[in-house]
């Protein structure tokens, strides 16, 4: 059966992230991907100069379509927009049992804010009891628990578990914003945490990370992988993809990264 994933963000016209992002992901790793597009953005690797969403309506009804026809094994959860949004995805999917792995979109990589203060509180509310994962940086977890980030590897335990209480099933902590040579993610679960590791690279090229990891974990998890195992390839691939991002000369802002580092090798 071919794996199929499902990618329910927004649009970026620049390429790097949201939709686009996520149907590369899904594609360099082996799996079918179709999108529900909840918002288009005027977006670039400068800036993002405007955001326009889609109808609950036409939201709902893509989602629709999708389910109707196609056999779906994962979903991923990007940029969401507003409270009706929110809540239209959320009717959804409900009742569905295939895992569903949560980006906490918020804010954009050149720093515009993709998610409206009155959107967090019902984020919080309909979106973290479906999650079978939650994959917040540290910004997006402390706005989501309305704390200050964590700025250590026990801070970001506790805020794990303290965004599990509000009803993920498991977190993955990001720890792309610390500081330090080194990058600490943290993948909490009921058993227990798993620390995965990266060197931090000098590269300004790292739009769409956030994207490409969820939907890497999500295609993983839409092959069979069991939780762990999906989080600690999609961990692999994304760091492969950061490295091979100065071989691409993509815009003059921050670049996306290189989803099809593996298939493609700049020459």
């Amino acid at each position: 059966m071919t794996p199929i994933a499902l990618t329910i963000a927004g649009s970026d016209s620049g390429g790097g992230a949201g939709i686009q992002a996520d149907l590369k992901a899904f594609s360099a790793l082996g799996v079918y991907g179709a999108s529900v597009i909840t918002a288009l953005t005027a977006q670039n690797t400068r800036a993002v100069t405007r955001v326009e969403p889609a109808s609950p309506a036409m939201i709902s009804a893509q989602i629709a379509a999708v389910f109707d026809d196609l056999d779906i094994h994962a979903v991923k959860l990007g940029m969401l927009g507003g409270v009706e949004a929110i809540r239209t995805v959320a009717d959804g999917l409900q009742g569905r049992p295939m895992p569903i792995v949560l980006d906490p979109v918020m804010v954009a990589k050149s720093g515009d804010a993709l998610l409206p203060d009155e959107a967090v509180a019902t984020l919080r509310a309909v979106m973290l009891p479906i999650a079978t994962l939650l994959t917040p940086n540290l910004p997006e977890a402390a706005r989501l628990l309305d704390c200050a980030p964590a700025t250590n590897e026990v801070e970001m335990q506790d805020q794990g578990r303290a965004l599990m209480a509000l009803g993920a099933k498991a977190v993955l902590m990001k720890g792309g914003h610390g500081a330090g040579q080194t990058c600490t993610d943290l993948l909490i679960t009921a058993e227990g945490t798993q620390i995965l590791t990266a060197p931090r690279r000098a590269t300004r090229n790292t739009h769409g990370t956030g994207c490409t990891l969820s939907a890497a974990i999500a295609a993983g998890l839409a092959q069979g992988l069991d939780l762990p195992q999906a989080v600690t390839r999609a961990h692999a691939y994304l760091q492969g993809a950061i490295a091979a991002a100065d071989t691409l000369t993509i815009g003059h802002g921050n670049g996306p990264v290189h989803h099809f580092h593996a298939v493609w090798p700049h020459v």
